[in-house]
Formats: C-alpha cells, structure tokens, sequence
C-alpha cells in the first residue's frame, strides 16, 4: 500500500474523563495490527466525555452511539470490515 493511501487514524477522547491509558492502549493495538496500513494513529485530547476513533473520514467507534469503549478485538474487527478491508486479521480474531 502506498503512502498516499495509508490511513490516519485519530483516537479522541476525554483527558479530564481519564481515558488517556485507554486511547494509548488502542493506538497501540491499531499500530500492531495495521502497521502497513496506517500513516500515523493520533491521539487527541478532549473533554465532555468524548471517545471517538476516526479513520480519516470515517467515524469506526463513538461512545455514546456504541454503548461503552470497544475491546480490541471489536476495534479491530470494525477497522478491517469498514477500512482495510483487504487485511486478514487471521483465525484467533476472525472466529467468533
């Protein structure tokens, strides 16, 4: 995949909430699991209790429409089905 289409991934959420370990947690998953597919993975501090994880244009999880955080494996899922859909994310994540 070129740079040109590599995705940027911006993780938002809520400092004054405490959700800063979380946001670095997922960014950490996303940069694993998608290393070639990503240009970068951001993490935007906010407040209001905001959670949001973007791909560019695409809004992949928010926490007041999904009900909560996302696990990795969901995340993961979520980015694959509706961004990097060429990616297999193999057997231990596929299965259900």
């Amino acid at each position: 995949m070129s740079d040109e289409m590599k995705a940027r991934i911006v993780i938002h959420y809520c400092n004054r909430c405490g959700w800063q370990l979380r946001a670095a947690w997922l960014a950490q998953e996303i940069l694993t699991t998608f290393e070639q597919q990503i240009e970068e993975v951001a993490l935007r501090p906010g407040d209001s209790g905001v959670f949001e994880i973007w791909a560019g244009e695409v809004l992949i999880w928010e926490r007041k429409r999904d009900n909560g955080f996302p696990d990795a494996k969901t995340l993961k899922l979520r980015l694959r089905d509706q961004v990097f859909t060429d990616v297999s994310l193999g057997r231990h994540l596929e299965s259900h």
